[in-house]
């Protein structure tokens, strides 16, 4: 038996048993497969993890508690998860080449909410439990207790503004990062949208942060590490670099030297589900003296860890050490520069004039006139699968935005080379040049409201149907 065979008799197996017990459920998971295979999938944080990590999830891992860290587990019976959590982390450890690894976080923000928490447990409440003689916080009168729960929460933290490609998880007030801290953002420079590294080193001086956060989720360059981390000691400050669009290609060897974070940043957290193609979850890589705080992640602020997603986490970390990947991850750089050069000569305006990294940053309100919501919607129904975003001082706001965000990973899985991405390219304005926005019932300019000439949609949706059969998602593969 082949092994897609093999792979073929195990999912057909599996929607039989979820059939027999309620068929809406296995006939949302075929239709989730149909659509995907579908639609051209340009959201820069998806992608499409290996049959092989997908079928590492449906095991009796799932079934185990296991709060704590392996060999010091709060429940007993653990040594099954502590083996696959040792193998995740050795994976983690050597493809990133990190002191230590932590493999528990649920998501991405989980993984952030370790890592701020075990940077105010390590620079906060251990140096105050050794000044009072105190072994936890348990052994702490009230009053102390209360003057370290002051002093914890009273803390700074800078990182990059949402509107310039950061992320809420940085310190925004809608997430609770931002009821953690005294929080400040840094932008991009107005002219050229790149990060201005004399008027963030100038603005750290001024604010003195506890925590400067490096990375983002739409800001379409690279980052110099070593700079922030000069910035960071500046002040005596904890480098915490988020790297869960780029760990692809951290782990693919695209960023390399100063571009890859984890040789300078105290902290680097990662979600393992976008450029690095794994399963949905969360990582923490930290240098050697963070690795108690980070390991006190649960009951600090995880609950039980997902044994069968750690066992997916360790499949997907073993694959991205192979050369493939490597292979892969510089395509996804490859792809993303041939589709920014696509768009931008056939007239849009992309947010600092291109990309080196995976993702492009399209101004639709310079470009077409048009929404990101509106120019999203329309994409969407030509086939083409995007997401809105805020552009550097968006007059539109955070909701309905003046950008779209577009990606490259999950199409470089599906095989697609530079020349499919020109074409994509083409689709994507061939579309909203036929896009319009429309008024509201009360007359006024709509930011959602829009008509889309006719014959468009459906031509646009061959097209896309055409290039997509010929780079088949999960080849052989049938329910």
């Amino acid at each position: 038996m082949t092994d897609i065979e093999q792979v073929n008799t195990a999912f057909r197996a599996s929607q039989s048993l979820i059939a027999a017990i309620d068929p809406r459920i296995s006939g949302a998971i075929e239709q989730e497969l149909s659509d995907q295979r579908g639609s051209l999938k340009l959201i820069a944080s998806e992608n499409y993890a290996s049959l092989t990590t997908l079928l590492t999830m449906g095991n009796w891992l799932s079934d185990k508690y296991a709060e704590g860290t392996s060999g010091h587990r709060f429940y007993a019976g653990c040594l099954n998860i502590d083996a696959v959590e040792d193998v995740a982390a050795e994976h983690a450890r050597e493809l990133f080449g990190a002191d230590h690894a932590y493999v528990q976080p649920h998501s991405g923000i989980d993984a952030n909410l370790v890592a701020f928490w075990a940077i105010l447990a390590h620079r906060i409440e251990s140096p105050e439990l050794a000044r009072l003689d105190a072994k936890t916080v348990n052994d702490l009168s009230e009053a102390d207790w209360a003057a370290l729960r002051a002093k914890l929460g009273n803390q700074r933290v800078m990182g990059m503004a949402l509107d310039a490609g950061g992320h809420l998880t940085h310190g925004f007030r809608h997430n609770i990062s931002g009821k953690m801290f005294e929080q400040r953002s840094y932008g991009t420079n107005p002219q050229t949208g790149l990060i201005d590294y004399d008027a963030l080193a100038a603005s750290v001086k001024e604010f003195k942060p506890l925590i400067l956060v490096a990375g983002y989720s739409a800001y379409p360059r690279r980052i110099n590490f070593a700079k922030m981390r000069e910035i960071a000691d500046s002040v005596g400050a904890t480098l915490m670099a988020d790297m869960a669009h780029f760990a692809g290609l951290v782990a693919g060897k695209v960023f390399t030297g100063d571009e890859n974070p984890v040789p300078f940043a105290h902290i680097t957290t990662t979600t393992t589900h976008k450029s690095l193609r794994g399963p949905r979850g969360g990582l923490v890589l930290a240098k050697a003296e963070y690795k108690e705080a980070v390991d006190r992640g649960c009951p600090m602020v995880l609950g039980g860890p997902l044994g069968h997603v750690m066992a997916a986490k360790a499949i997907a970390l073993a694959e991205a050490r192979t050369p493939a990947f490597q292979t892969y991850a510089q395509a996804i750089a490859d792809n993303a520069k041939a589709l920014a050069e696509g768009l931008m000569k056939r007239g849009v305006k992309l947010v600092t004039d291109g990309t080196d990294n995976h993702l492009c940053l399209l101004d639709v309100a310079a470009s077409f006139g048009l929404s990101g919501r509106q120019a999203e919607s329309a994409l969407l129904d030509a086939g083409i699968v995007t997401n809105r975003n805020s552009v550097p001082a968006d007059l539109n706001g955070a909701w309905y935005t003046s950008g779209v965000r577009i990606g490259t990973p999950a199409l470089t899985t599906r095989g697609l080379d530079q020349a499919d991405f020109d074409q994509v390219a083409d689709l994507i304005v061939t579309t909203l040049k036929a896009t319009h926005p429309t008024t509201t019932s009360a007359g006024s300019p709509s930011l959602a409201k829009y008509t889309l000439d006719d014959g468009v949609a459906p031509r646009v949706q061959t097209a896309c149907d055409e290039l997509l059969a010929s780079h088949p998602l999960y080849p052989g593969l049938s329910l």
